[in-house]
């Protein structure tokens, strides 16, 4: 702004001055005398101010030729010039169009396409940071993970793209299988960008997949500080990170360290079925077996569990029936009408042996809610009190179709396990298995194949039941589950009870 006002001052000052000047030459009325190599001219006013500005004229050609000639060798030279500016302005504007034409073919699927633009582009714009990005795209498209990998590791070199080639590498380790490679890559993204949600989730399931559980538990601390996890659900899953990482100190035999891990666990979840199972045994193993039962308790008022009642029994492992039915009161006396509280309470019973108040206690269980377990315990009680044999093979019929009750199934898939784990087998989800009954519980098949046990062959027993590797370890179930070979079986009695 200054230097302009000073160039207009400048530019009014001369013609001012040179208007003065003519004008004054003018009013003498005296001409202009050149003498030169012994010649001598002489000029008239008019003449004077002609030659003047004629010569003023030819300076500024002279001045533009040797600009002009001086900016063409700054060209040949490399310099920037107004002409090599007009030169990349229409480079850049080609390879914008190419790279604005490669990103349309890649959203319309024409990968190779989308492939060639990107190279054109890369030569015209000479800008990795842009062009390498659509390069890989494209070349992952067709499947050629060589340049890929090429244009992911070209965008490293670049502090804005460097988070963006290290997703893309990521996202191939994971395609090839190399987890080990893509653990060490996500940990080095979320170093990038610490409050990344997606880098945070890919780094936790990585983790877990491989067992780093001290690692893991960092990452979900982020998880918490960056506010992409609520407390509670931190809370349970943390808990279940910290009962991994008692597990992994128990299988290496380190039991003090287990005891506080277990228990740690525990006080994070109380309710998480498998921390409480722990903790109530390393606390039993200190000799606190108070605690240990206060554990149990407060876990089965959140869940009754058959691990919790087994658990419950291991703190006093060598006390007779009676002995054992006093002291699980304490638990059967918490939410009473439970199912599993009620079949807990039937075993128990039969146990001790007093089938009218096993009958009692499991009530109208077994034909309001028939499961395996709940008619395997039925059976028993038949059995106990001196049914038919007809009447109590009537009950394990019914067992052999009955559905298998609650077991840990997966929330995502629905695949059942036989244990609880943090990740499921199936579809490798994280705490998605919880103690429910299948979406899809089994019944009989059309053709009644499941019944032909029993029909042909009397030795043959049904599965056992849930209850017995649980809670009670007596004889009087394994009796009613055998068979005897030499006693025929009366079909009409059979179908007579049944119905």
């Amino acid at each position: 702004m200054l230097w302009s006002l000073l160039k207009v001052l400048i530019f009014v000052s001369l013609v001012a001055g040179l208007t003065w000047g003519a004008d004054a030459l003018l009013a003498s009325g005296q001409g202009l005398r050149i003498a030169f190599a012994g010649m001598e001219f002489t000029l008239g006013p008019l003449q004077a101010v002609v030659l003047v500005l004629a010569l003023v004229i030819v300076l500024w050609l002279a001045m533009a030729l040797v600009g002009l000639l001086v900016a063409f060798l700054r060209f040949l030279n490399g310099d920037e010039t107004a002409l090599s500016r007009y030169f990349d302005r229409s480079r850049e504007r080609k390879g914008f169009q190419a790279l604005s034409e490669g990103m349309l073919a890649l959203a319309a699927g024409e990968n190779r396409v989308a492939l060639s633009r990107a190279v054109r582009a890369e030569r015209l714009l000479q800008k990795p940071e842009l062009t390498s990005l659509l390069i890989a795209q494209s070349a992952e498209a067709i499947g050629d993970h060589r340049r890929a990998e090429e244009a992911w590791k070209a965008l490293l070199t670049h502090d804005a793209s460097r988070f963006v080639g290290v997703k893309g590498l990521l996202a191939q380790r994971l395609a090839a299988g190399d987890a080990e490679t893509a653990r060490k890559l996500a940990e080095k993204a979320l170093e990038l960008k610490p409050r990344n949600v997606e880098m945070q989730d890919v780094l936790l399931k990585l983790q877990s997949e491989a067992q780093d559980w001290t690692g893991a538990r960092n990452t979900l601390a982020a998880k918490l500080k960056s506010g992409t996890v609520p407390k509670d659900l931190y809370r349970r899953r943390d808990a279940i990170m910290a009962l991994q990482e008692a597990s992994g100190v128990l299988d290496e035999n380190a039991s003090a360290e287990a005891r506080e891990a277990a228990i740690a666990a525990n006080k994070l979840s109380p309710d998480l079925i498998p921390a409480a199972a722990m903790a109530a045994r390393q606390l039993a193993a200190k000799g606190d077996t108070k605690g240990a039962a206060r554990v149990i308790r407060r876990a089965w008022e959140a869940q009754p569990h058959p691990d919790l009642a087994a658990a419950f029994a291991d703190i006093v492992p060598d006390e007779t029936p009676a002995q054992r039915l006093r002291r699980f009161r304490m638990m059967t006396d918490v939410r009473p009408d439970h199912p599993e509280t009620r079949m807990l309470l039937a075993e128990l019973e039969i146990a001790a042996e007093d089938f009218p108040a096993a009958r009692r206690a499991l009530g109208d269980l077994a034909t309001s809610h028939p499961t395996r377990r709940a008619l395997s315990l039925m059976a028993a009680i038949e059995r106990g009190s001196g049914a038919d044999e007809a009447e109590v093979r009537a009950w394990l019929a019914r067992a052999l179709t009955a559905p298998r009750g609650p077991q840990w199934c997966c929330d995502k898939c629905q695949a059942i396990h036989a244990h609880w784990g943090p990740i499921c087998d199936n579809c490798g989800g994280f705490d998605t298995l919880s103690w429910r009954e299948p979406v899809e519980a089994d019944g009989p098949s059309a053709t009644g194949a499941e019944l032909l046990p029993l029909l042909v062959k009397p030795a043959a027993r049904p599965a056992p039941s849930p209850a017995k590797d649980t809670v009670v370890e007596e004889p009087i179930i394994e009796e009613i589950l055998q068979e005897k070979d030499d006693e025929p079986i009366d079909l009409a009695a059979i179908a007579r009870s049944a119905n």
